[in-house]
């Protein structure tokens, strides 16, 4: 049974390292940034009452932009960070470039995805798939929701097994050692209150605050030992670039950007729309701080040793046992903002709203829904074998479709081809470049991990 429960949590961090979460000063980018923060709510005003009043929606009432901040972070940086120094290992040191272009495609695809919304400058379209649909009809718009019903149910099958494993290895050989699937039953319990009981993620918009602080926790901790440790190891090989192993590690780096599937969510809720730009670019600028912050000692300190997640790497005692376990905390508080995400779509198919119920039946549905919900993701988290690599499998299609290369063919789509800046067919061609190459190599990655799984059973 442990041998089993290792191989499922190595296979796991493996993928969740690769989903999913140098320097921000350099001209290029800033220039990138502002020319990609153009503003899309000039039709935006509040009425004589003093109530922010945006396409016919009341927001007087919805979160912050910090809000939004937060979960954003906590929703792209999470376990992916932890994989970067195994990602380095795997492509050398120009893994740090490849970082740095995905941030900035990724956060060119955040704002286009968003601008998508308002296409039409009269409405506003509430959820990806329903971009998908007005640009390419109801096809569209059902391989959108089953690419994001991938990302939104598939991770957080992955986070609930990894954090049942977390804690099952922690407390193994103390008077709270339980079993595997009892740790799952009990972050799932743990995960089901905000998610079963609040509606939307501005309720449960408090879970990114700390969610976000236990990724920075843990990172320190990590950036702490492993310059403690730096003196005590012998014989470490860098290098500057594995090219046989260099497009799995590409595809790798460019997953852990992937929250595309819950923007739209986030920014519904945000009190001022029009802050969307600053908040994206400020989410993901620090999450690229965090991630050089990891990968950078993590790589130079233990070198082609590195393990995903590299906590892994340290010695035993205190720190690594505090990383695991504030870890597996950001893992319960990010689960129920991608869940969320997941029901809003679902639970607007099934016309489960107060405009189309009444208040009992409203939340008798809800929660009957999402009930089933939880309870099928734990059992799917404690049974199904090889979920993991099943999942980087799915996830090289998701990750790279979602985060770079639906949102620029939708964009262009509903906005037409003519008429762009030159450096936006720059960034369109890149973008979808890098979603393209992640997806090929990521696919044959996944493929030969199943492979090896099938062939050890």
């Amino acid at each position: 049974m442990s041998e089993d429960l290792h191989l499922r949590k190595s296979k796991a961090a493996s993928y969740s390292g690769s989903t999913v979460n140098g320097d921000r000063g350099d001209k290029a980018g800033k220039h990138v940034a502002s020319s990609i923060s153009e503003d899309v709510t000039a039709h935006n005003e509040d009425n004589d009452e003093g109530k922010n009043i945006e396409f016919g929606i009341d927001r007087s009432d919805q979160a912050s932009s910090f809000t939004a901040f937060f979960s954003v972070v906590c929703v792209v940086a999470g376990t992916g960070a932890l994989g970067l120094p195994y990602a380095l290992s795997q492509g050398g040191w120009i893994g740090l470039f490849i970082l740095a272009l995905s941030w900035i495609l990724s956060v060119y695809t955040g704002i286009l995805l968003i601008r998508s919304l308002y296409y039409d400058g009269k409405t506003r379209l509430s959820s990806y798939q329903e971009v998908a649909t007005a640009a390419f009809g109801k096809i569209g718009g059902w391989i959108a929701f089953f690419f994001t019903a991938i990302t939104l149910v598939g991770v957080p099958v992955l986070y609930l097994l990894l954090s049942g494993l977390n804690l099952h290895n922690v407390a193994k050989g103390t008077s709270a050692e339980l079993t595997f699937p009892i740790w799952v039953i009990i972050c799932t319990a743990i995960v089901a209150i905000p998610f079963c009981f609040f509606r939307s993620l501005k309720e449960i918009g408090f879970l990114s605050a700390f969610g976000m602080l236990s990724t920075v926790v843990v990172i320190l901790i990590v950036l702490g030992v492993a310059v403690k440790e730096a003196p005590n190891q012998t014989n470490i090989v860098h290098n500057s670039v594995i090219w046989d192993m260099f497009p799995i590690a590409l595809s790798s780096i460019a997953f852990s950007f992937g929250g595309n599937p819950v923007y739209a969510h986030v920014e519904a809720g945000m009190r001022n729309r029009k802050d969307w730009n600053k908040v994206i670019i400020a989410g993901l600028t620090f999450c690229v701080f965090l991630y050089f912050l990891v990968a950078v000692p993590g790589y130079y300190v233990y070198g082609t040793t590195a393990k995903s997640p590299i906590y892994d790497n340290l010695p035993e005692g205190g720190p690594k046992a505090a990383s695991i376990i504030i870890i597996t905390i950001h893992l319960i508080l990010a689960t129920p903002i991608l869940l969320t995400s997941f029901a809003i779509d679902v639970e607007k198919m099934l016309k489960i709203n107060p405009e189309h119920r009444t208040f009992v039946v409203e939340w008798s549905l809800r929660f009957l829904f999402r009930g089933t919900l939880i309870v099928a993701i734990a059992v799917v988290a404690i049974y199904v074998p090889f979920f993991g690599d099943f999942m980087a499998l799915l996830g090289a299609f998701s990750n790279c479709a979602l985060v770079f290369i639906f949102p620029v063919i939708f964009y262009y789509k509903l906005t037409g081809f003519r008429g762009k800046p030159w450096w936006d067919y720059i960034l369109a061609f890149l973008t979808v470049l890098l979603g393209v190459v992640g997806l090929i190599f990521g696919t044959i990655s996944a493929i030969q991990a199943l492979n090896d799984d099938f062939k050890n059973m």
